[in-house]
């Protein structure tokens, strides 16, 4: 199976991507850059912000949840207006969002890292109904934010720990039990970055540094990795008709390659599910 180039615009940390059911649309970012990018119509698009944004859900058709690096924000793609909904580690000018994704109860998950990387700085919080609440602090690099088909399940990872949890969810999606560790990966090369699960509940985990994107059975079992030309892949997400496909971003940060900072796409051969819906 070979990777193709999907968008040749190169990101210096790309990241968020997920695909908007209701316009049959992809979405993803330049953390980075400060930029937000999609394709429509074989042609690419693109909305620049005064700050890092990383992260997105779909509220309507027109109107995204955007994750930035001091707020969540509705923003309106037709005319690019601005509203800011709740402030984000307003008491950590250090920090900046990262990876994040919308649950199946109309929640959103959004994970925070100091801007330098270190070690306990950020945070994982869900805004929920007007409220961002913590749900775990001491994370590094927060990744891997994701869902079971069921919505009873959430994942996450803190990549520098080199560790992914499953979380149990109660009725109203809010983790009701210590997490569990899913993958652990230390002490080998593999960095858990984004990941996204299928109709099945397969786990599809971006590695970051080894150029591949990694499948896992919901008993942890490793079933397939998918090998990308980029060795920084950083966040997957199924789209396409059918959802059969899987859009995946990378990172030129720190490497020279003609090929780091693509966003790229791969057939896996079994379909993913539609984004839920985030809570205006």
């Amino acid at each position: 199976m070979s990777a193709r180039v999907f968008d040749p615009r190169i990101c210096a940390l790309g990241e968020g991507a997920f695909w908007h059911p209701l316009r049959a649309q992809p979405f993803w970012f330049d953390i980075l850059g400060r930029r937000m990018l999609s394709r429509q119509n074989g042609a690419g698009l693109e909305w620049r912000f005064d700050e890092m944004v990383s992260a997105a859900g779909w509220i309507d058709r027109d109107r995204l949840l955007i994750a930035s690096e001091t707020a969540l924000i509705r923003f309106d793609l037709r005319n690019g207006r601005q509203e800011r909904l709740v402030a984000l580690e307003a008491d950590r000018p250090g920090n900046r969002s990262n990876d994040g994704r919308a649950d199946p109860f109309g929640g959103f998950w959004i994970g925070t890292m100091a801007r330098d990387g270190g070690a306990g700085k950020g945070a994982i919080y869900r805004y929920l109904g007007g409220e961002l609440r913590l749900l775990r602090g001491n994370m590094s690099i927060p990744n891997a934010i994701c869902f079971s088909p069921d919505g009873r399940l959430a994942y996450f990872a803190d990549t520098a720990a080199q560790t992914v949890w499953s979380q149990e969810l109660d009725e109203g999606g809010w983790p009701c039990a210590e997490p569990r560790v899913f993958l652990d990966l230390t002490g080998t090369d593999q960095f858990p970055d984004g990941a996204v699960t299928d109709a099945q509940g397969r786990f599809w985990n971006a590695r970051w540094g080894s150029g591949t994107v990694a499948c896992h059975a919901p008993d942890g079992r490793l079933l397939r990795r998918l090998t990308l030309p980029a060795s920084q892949p950083s966040c997957p997400a199924f789209g396409g008709p059918g959802f059969a496909q899987l859009i995946v971003t990378s990172a030129a940060e720190n490497r020279h390659g003609p090929e780091d900072g693509r966003t790229w796409i791969l057939d896996p051969g079994v379909p993913g599910r539609p984004e839920p819906r985030v809570g205006s």
